[in-house]
């Protein structure tokens, strides 16, 4: 099967043979298509919980209350112009479905939600399953989670978010890239892996060519900190580099390296986020946010439009890109 060409997969998963028809994205409230996503932040988190994956549930926190936390931040994206943000938080890690959808109707602001497990932190948020079974059996949870929904709630991902630690991949790590690829296979869905160093990203990229998925699949998550070389290696082979970690300390670094893969012709392949939020239940109210969301737009923005950059830049970063990266093409 070729990179998102699964007309049957499309209609299973409900878009429908009209929606069908063109690149198409899963939100928290259903299927749009692609084109409809918008100024997109395509990476944050509303909800994140660090108590470890044999332990974390909804339970340990009150929807209303985060509701009312995080409403207000949302509706400052809204004013901005922000149409859709990607909320990477997975699977045993705080992942709520239910939750985003009530803030997504509450703020207007469309939310992506996401299927796979997080394997940094040296494991702690893996299921004890994620262990013994099979890329395969594994593959199979997640292509269920996009046929039937998550969790009974009938929301579908719109992406796959695995997780590996920064060294070169172990075993368990490479399993995860392998069932991600699978998945990738039979759903579409584009694979999102926090990696950060080089070392680890190349080899997940090797793992998806032995799998027969093409690189365009693959987005690398927290690629910050590496240098151009390496971008460009990336992207020559085809893949997605994400610049997620931006925040008030780093605006420097981030227009550095947004102009020179801007001279280098490769904003075509990046992606730009913050890595915001996020409500913490361990923590009494949720904790303080001590990632905002607004710093793209407030401080890295007006820098940038100081060196040259142009609104043909920015519809290529936050409206083009985010939506031909997620997009899933029947």
């Amino acid at each position: 099967m070729k990179r998102r060409t699964f007309l049957k997969a499309s209609l299973v998963a409900g878009f429908g043979p009209v929606l069908a028809k063109k690149p198409l994205v899963n939100t928290v409230r259903g299927p749009i298509r692609a084109s409809e996503m918008g100024l997109t932040l395509i990476h944050e988190h509303i909800l994140v919980d660090f108590i470890g994956a044999d332990k974390t549930s909804p339970d340990r926190w009150k929807r209303p209350e985060v509701v009312a936390k995080m409403l207000p931040y949302l509706q400052s994206l809204r004013n901005l112009g922000v149409r859709t943000l990607v909320e990477c938080t997975p699977a045993y890690l705080g992942r709520d479905p239910l939750l985003l959808k009530e803030l997504s109707e509450k703020s207007g602001v469309q939310m992506l939600t996401n299927t796979g497990y997080y394997g940094a932190s040296n494991d702690k948020y893996l299921p004890a399953h994620a262990r013994t079974e099979t890329a395969d059996q594994l593959a199979d949870r997640w292509v269920a989670e996009f046929e039937h929904g998550i969790e009974g709630t009938g929301i579908r991902p719109a992406f796959l978010k695995i997780s590996v630690n920064p060294g070169p991949l172990s075993e368990l790590h490479r399993k995860l890239i392998t069932a991600a690829a699978r998945t990738h296979k039979r759903t579409g869905l584009t694979i999102y892996s926090h990696t950060g160093p080089y070392v680890p990203a190349f080899e997940q990229i090797e793992v998806l060519k032995q799998e027969g998925v093409d690189p365009a699949a693959f987005v690398w998550v927290h690629a910050q900190g590496q240098n151009m070389v390496h971008y460009a290696r990336a992207i020559r082979e085809g893949a997605w580099v994400s610049l997620d970690g931006l925040d008030r300390s780093n605006v420097g670094q981030y227009m550095d390296n947004l102009l020179l893969l801007k001279e280098n012709r490769l904003l075509h392949r990046t992606l730009l986020s913050h890595d915001a939020g996020w409500y913490d239940p361990a923590q009494p109210g949720g904790g303080g946010i001590d990632r905002d969301y607004t710093v793209l737009f407030r401080q890295l923005m007006p820098e940038l439009n100081r060196k040259g950059f142009t609104k043909k830049d920015w519809k290529q970063l936050l409206i083009d890109n985010p939506a031909k990266a997620l997009g899933v093409m029947s």
